[in-house]
């Protein structure tokens, strides 16, 4: 294995993103020169332009392009003042939180940035109600006010101190009221925000450019003047772009053969630099219990005891992805291996047991359905994996289909898919944020998954508690439940790897805590 602690390597340094490097050269520099926009390669384009509508990765483009009332400036892990000058909860009972705006803050169309916009955005979430989308975060608000120009008060329908993480994160994001409508998405291309950059032009699955705002009040310090995003269907023609200098930067997608190959080929190739980091982000199954097959608890927990998570990490993900047995990734306070502890090692005997005991005695058809262009193409062999282990049990008949992530999403929200494949970046670092957003009658997945116990017990208890070490014990519960329901089957959790030229720096200190980029980050070296 590639050693993290080569500092003195110039090239195709391996990094950890939480130590940002802080006594490594390699990726230093001076201010750079402008030599034009930095180039940024993913496979995660955006399913909307409108904050309202999106519970996804579309906030990756919506961390650069909007502004939010708090978010996290390099290296925190904790929210602080973007838009606001200042937040925090104003009673005892982490009830009401009052937020005062910068002063003088304008959209990119010269609107004013005050507290009505900040109380119209939060009232048009809701009124909108995209079904999946960001209202399902806003469970705890009761109202908002606005008393004042600068002053934004919100007042929660119960105690919640992961409020401060919700309004940071890009599904808050402040938009114009006269730009867009306040019960209905908006339309076209176009976007008004306040963030670092304005949205220059957009061609819908291919690229984004973007711009420096010059109207922009925050705390971003942006070292370069634009950055173009360019949208791939499949990680080979990124990697392709990037080693034939089209692109700079590449950070969502990458395949594990590319990394693989970028790690083996560190000592001698002196084009290309990779940036590794802890991830948090999980890949899942749903299943959905409208479907005749998949809302029997025996056929998903047959499908728990027959899934071989470590099989997928090596033979698919060649060991860049780690094996998960809770929907709670490790590193987080509250993580437990569940499913292990439940299921143990993949076995075929026991399934068939847990299947006859139901009165199960044929083999059980079921449709699997994943994106084909959202995760990386290796999700398809995922998927072929999962197909290959369930077949050879005898025990199951799958199909696979596949759609679009824009298709794909509409699928899944409408509830036709009986089994569908997810991943999840996290919308803030706190187990909560792996638990909450799949509960609830609306939840992250479109898909109703009513859980009392933890909807209306275990997670308002949590929010009463501001030290989130102290909640460990109503984490391990929910997990449980999430265990015996067998409604979500996790398998993997990610690291984060990033790509980039040897004349660009900044990748080592460009991912937030939720691994969203912030692209204000990245420049070109002035010297080595």
């Amino acid at each position: 294995m590639f050693k993290r602690n080569r500092c003195l390597r110039r090239v195709a340094a391996i990094a950890s993103i939480s130590a940002l490097l802080a006594g490594c050269g390699v990726l230093s520099s001076d201010t750079p020169e402008d030599e034009g926009p930095i180039v940024v390669g993913t496979t995660s384009a955006p399913s909307t332009l409108d904050p309202a509508a999106s519970w996804d990765s579309s906030w990756e483009l919506f961390r650069n392009i909007y502004q939010t009332l708090l978010s996290y400036p390099t290296g925190a892990s904790t929210p602080q003042p973007d838009a606001a000058e200042s937040c925090g909860f104003s009673d005892s009972s982490n009830q009401v939180y009052r937020c005062e705006l910068r002063e003088g803050l304008k959209f990119s169309n010269g609107d004013a940035l005050d507290a009505r916009a900040v109380k119209y955005s939060f009232d048009r979430i809701r009124k909108i109600n995209v079904n999946g989308g960001p209202a399902g975060l806003l469970g705890s608000l009761e109202r908002v006010q606005a008393p004042s120009e600068r002053e934004v008060i919100f007042h929660l329908n119960k105690p919640d101190s992961t409020f401060p993480f919700v309004l940071a994160t890009p599904a808050m994001s402040i938009v114009s009221p006269d730009a867009y409508p306040d019960d209905s998405l908006r339309k076209g291309d176009d976007v008004v925000g306040s963030g670092p950059y304005t949205l220059d032009s957009y061609s819908d699955g291919k690229e984004a450019v973007l711009v420096r705002n010059d109207s922009y009040k925050g705390y971003a310090e942006r070292r370069n003047d634009a950055v173009t995003v360019r949208y791939f269907q499949d990680s080979d023609a990124m990697v392709t772009a990037l080693r034939d200098k089209k692109i700079d930067v590449t950070y969502r997608g990458l395949a594990a053969g590319d990394v693989v190959e970028l790690q083996s080929k560190s000592s001698n190739d002196e084009e290309i630099q990779l940036v590794e980091g802890t991830g948090t982000d999980i890949n899942y199954l749903v299943f959905n219990p409208k479907v005749t097959w998949a809302k029997k608890k025996a056929v998903r927990q047959a499908i728990a005891q027959v899934v071989d998570r470590a099989a997928i990490a090596h033979k698919v993900y060649k060991d860049t992805v780690d094996p998960l047995y809770s929907m709670v990734p490790k590193g987080l306070t509250g993580h437990t291996t569940g499913f292990f502890d439940d299921y143990g090692d993949p076995d075929v005997a026991k399934a068939r047991k847990i299947l006859t005991e139901a009165g199960i005695n044929q083999r059980v058809p079921l449709t699997f359905w994943y994106t084909s262009d959202r995760y990386g193409s290796e999700t398809a062999g995922e998927f072929k994996e999962l197909e290959r282990q369930l077949e050879a049990s005898g025990l199951f008949t799958i199909s696979l289909k596949s759609r679009p992530w824009k298709t794909y999403v509409e699928g899944y929200q409408k509830g036709e898919y009986p089994v569908f494949g997810r991943g999840w970046f996290p919308d803030f670092p706190d187990a909560e944020n792996f638990i909450a957003p799949f509960v609830g009658d609306q939840n992250a997945l479109g898909t109703p998954y009513p859980a009392p116990e933890i909807t209306g017990d275990l997670l308002p208890r949590s929010r009463r508690e501001s030290d989130r070490a102290n909640v460990v014990k109503e984490f391990e519960e929910a997990q449980q439940i999430l265990v015996d329901d067998a409604r979500l089957l996790p398998l993997w959790q990610g690291r984060q790897y990033v790509a980039a030229s040897r004349d660009v720096s900044g990748a080592e200190r460009a991912m937030d805590p939720s691994t969203i980029m912030m692209m204000w980050e990245l420049h070109r070296k002035t010297a080595w």
